[in-house]
């Protein structure tokens, strides 16, 4: 089954932001459009908007002049639904509703040829229960653009319980033949993107609850360690915080309140007291030509440490050994030690993340999981109030010492960036190992959808087989909520693993 043919007209159904941009794309891509919306006139001023932007593209060089007139003339704003009979495909993106979208597809299917393909682009109702109510459910699939639509390439094709084979494939085809790239995935709640993305909201949501950081600091550590695009808060922020919790909280429900997927208190407050980002003036953070940029804690200069000792590889952090010897402090290793730590002059240790607490030991320093650890500008360390002043000072200067900015945070276990990347490992296998995707399409949909440094099969290929397993069970094992508890499917690929290299 190939790609709509360019000679069959397409239509939209809603003309708001997402309806505009979908009809764009197809628009640029050749196709007739048409669109309509129940409001008089509304339809009329979205063909307006969208000629205007067709307008910037030439003035940006990325239209000729001649080709936006040609679009144009493909584009029509129609009066009725009856207008729509000879389109091949219809896609709806009206209210977030179900009774409003079960109710125009009803009516569609009345209007349109029994092969035209129909598409919802939810982004929170279920594929299955909007194409429901249909007398021909198969031909009914999920088209799940990102916004804005005409600059983000990620396409989640979606195929409803009913949904036949052949209309998924259509619908695949025809959004590559578009430009963009599409991953395929089951009907599921959040899909492929607002499902595992969850965690890089929750758990910097949860750590500004357990009064580990301020949101400044946690954002710095996500973007400037982690290697993520914008950090928790500020994405949300721009998002809008309304937005981005209802999603969550459309999440959590579809899956019966599973604590995974627990909403926020604080985001809650934030929302009923109306500050809901960058659109309202106030989010987490203040906006506006007199608001003062909130800067993250960074702890002040100390002195490097003379030696460190070495015991172990320091696993995924393996290449802090190079860069601690580039900077001119000799490391020594303690070949007869297995463990995976670093331990200073004054006796402390310093160990990477893993899911235990500070106050656990005698005197422990973790620092956090870097997507880089030779590009990362900052590092955070977490040290609980038995820590040893120079233990934690030889920490600071320690990481001072390769260039990094420091910041020092409560006594957080997991920190920031590894309990993360853990639980978006664990949603990746538990998603892929039920049916929802394939690996390649979710790491393809995480990086294009939500801008990930790298995907979560990647993350975890990187990280070892059983890193994200072992950091969520350590945590599982102080938090027994079940929030942080590893999933089947991630216990198997680690235990596998492990059983080929001959552990018991």
């Amino acid at each position: 089954m190939t790609a709509l043919d360019l000679s069959s007209p397409v239509a939209v159904v809603g003309t708001g932001t997402m309806g505009q941009g979908i009809a764009q794309v197809a628009l640029v891509a050749g196709h007739h459009v048409r669109l309509f919306d129940a409001a008089p006139g509304r339809a009329q001023e979205a063909a307006d908007a969208i000629g205007a932007r067709l307008d910037r593209l030439v003035e940006k060089d990325r239209m000729t002049a001649a080709d936006r007139d040609t679009a144009r003339g493909r584009l029509h704003a129609a009066g009725s639904l009856g207008e729509l009979a000879d389109c091949s495909l219809v896609v709806e993106a009206v209210l977030e509703q179900l009774d409003v979208k079960q109710e125009l597809l009803r009516a569609l299917e009345d209007v349109v040829d029994d092969d035209c393909l129909l598409a919802t682009n939810t982004s929170s109702l279920s594929v299955t229960a909007i194409g429901g109510v249909l007398r021909n459910p198969g031909r009914f699939v999920g088209l799940h653009f990102f916004n804005p639509a005409p600059l983000l390439p990620l396409v989640e094709v979606v195929s409803g319980f009913a949904t036949d084979v052949t209309s998924a494939t259509r619908a695949y085809e025809m959004a590559r033949a578009w430009g963009k790239t599409p991953v395929a995935c089951a009907d599921t709640p959040g899909f492929i993107v607002n499902r595992l993305a969850r965690p890089f909201y929750a758990e910097a949501f949860a750590a500004y609850e357990a009064q580990s950081a301020d949101p400044a600091t946690i954002d710095a550590v996500l973007r400037e360690c982690g290697g993520f695009r914008m950090g928790a808060f500020e994405l949300t922020d721009l998002i809008g915080q309304d937005v981005n919790e209802a999603v969550t909280h459309s999440v959590w429900q579809a899956f019966f309140q599973d604590v995974r997927f627990t909403p926020s208190l604080a985001q809650r407050r934030l929302v009923e007291s109306g500050r809901l980002g960058r659109k309202t003036g106030q989010g987490w953070y203040e906006y506006g030509d007199d608001a003062e940029r909130a800067e993250p804690h960074t702890a002040e200069k100390a002195q490097a440490p003379a030696y460190v000792v070495a015991e172990g590889d320091l696993g995924p952090a393996s290449d802090l050994l190079a860069l601690i010897r580039e900077a001119g402090i000799p490391v020594r290793e303690d070949e007869e030690d297995h463990g995976t730590r670093l331990v200073l002059p004054g006796g402390g240790q310093l160990v990477l993340a893993d899911g235990q607490t500070s106050v656990e030991f005698r005197d422990v320093v973790y620092f956090d999981l870097a997507l880089d650890y030779r590009r990362a500008t900052r590092m955070a360390l977490s040290a609980s109030q038995d820590t040893q002043p120079q233990t934690l000072s030889e920490a600071i200067g320690l990481f001072q010492a390769l260039g990094k900015d420091v910041s020092v945070l409560g006594d957080a276990p997991g920190m920031i960036v590894a309990r993360t990347v853990a639980r978006i490992v664990d949603l990746a296998h538990d998603a892929v190992a039920k049916g929802v995707a394939t690996e390649e399409d979710v790491d393809t949909a995480m990086r294009l959808g939500v801008n990930y440094p790298l995907g979560p099969f990647e993350w975890s290929r990187r990280l070892g087989r059983s890193w994200a397993h072992e950091i969520l069970d350590e945590l599982h094992q102080r938090d027994p909520s079940g929030r942080y508890a590893p999933s089947l499917a991630l216990y198997r690929h680690a235990y596998a693993t492990d059983k080929r290299e001959g552990t018991p």
